[in-house]
């Protein structure tokens, strides 16, 4: 097996054994998406996502480190990450860029204002996506606003450049948006995105799940960074719930019947009965049943004392 494609896939998170044997079938030229895609067709998860499930007390050592197991650490992780209740959060930069300059500048302050949103809520585990060119003097046809910004959340570990490269005077620009899925479905965490990425839906029934469930749209609205309170439509999770890795269950609110006591469906009624002790809804002739019965016993005793 060829030692650096095992090493990558490694750092991915994902077994040897698995990746042997994918090889095994593909070729060894396989390319790296052919190879990701059968690992997983096969039903392979990557060991950090694994643990989260099973805690397991075993740890793989991954080549060239000495205590953190593989996919644990990639792209600048804190230790802390894997126990923290906040879902990782990968915003497509060049988007919500995009937005914030109205469709016409590239605002580099717009990704900042969406930084600073996540890491006031507590998230921890931050990436930005923006395409290498970018890091280039800006043109006409393409202006960039506070290009400095780019730098000072490159060095803070947060932003990460998709690579580009220039053959015989033409750009060669990777798909960054194929490494925005990528990252934040491999670290279960949140995309966000106006982008609905249909072509890699397309391409990936895991990943069209996952753009579907994880997306969190958004709206600039005077300089202010706003995500939806109903992320997934009026009948879905809160925003809390979204970003959380252990969603909180709102406590029920019972509505008072409008009946009241004159209420007939007994414990059939779905509405709240405060004459009702510790919610026991009877039905109306369990209700009688246990009347009669009382009005019995209270009668056999009188005839005792009477006797």
């Amino acid at each position: 097996v060829h030692p650096s494609k095992l090493d990558f896939f490694c750092k991915l998170g994902y077994g040897k054994q698995d990746i042997c044997k994918v090889l095994e079938n593909l070729g060894q030229e396989a390319l790296e998406d052919d190879v990701l895609k059968e690992l997983i067709r096969m039903g392979s998860k990557p060991q950090a996502l694994e643990s989260q499930a099973q805690p397991s007390p075993l740890k793989l050592i991954a080549r060239g480190s000495c205590s953190t197991s593989p996919g644990s650490k990639w792209l600048g992780e804190d230790e802390s990450d894997s126990s923290d209740h906040l879902r990782p959060i990968v915003i497509d930069g060049s988007n919500v860029a995009m937005s914030h300059g109205n469709k016409e500048v590239f605002s580099c302050w717009g990704i900042q204002l969406a930084v600073d949103w996540f890491r006031e809520r507590g998230h921890k585990y931050i990436k930005v996506f923006v395409p290498l060119w970018r890091k280039e003097p800006p043109r006409q046809d393409s202006p960039i606003a506070d290009q400095h910004i780019l730098e000072e959340l490159e060095r803070q570990s947060i932003l990460v450049y998709t690579p580009s490269r220039k053959v015989k005077g033409k750009r060669v620009v990777c798909y960054d948006d194929r490494y925005i899925v990528k990252v934040a479905y491999e670290k279960d965490g949140v995309i966000v995105s106006n982008d609905h990425y249909r072509d890699l839906q397309n391409e990936n029934p895991e990943w069209k799940w996952f753009i579907e469930q994880r997306l969190l749209m958004y709206s600039f609205v005077s300089n202010r960074f706003m995500p939806p309170d109903d992320p997934l439509g009026r009948h879905g999770p809160t925003l809390n719930n979204f970003l959380s890795k252990k969603p909180v269950l709102p406590e029920p609110k019972w509505q008072p019947c409008p009946y009241g006591k004159k209420c007939t469906y007994g414990n059939k009624c779905k509405f709240y009965h405060p004459e009702r002790p510790h919610q026991a809804q009877l039905s109306v002739a369990d209700e009688l049943r246990a009347k009669t019965k009382v009005s019995l016993n209270l009668g056999k005793e009188e005839e005792q004392r009477n006797h």
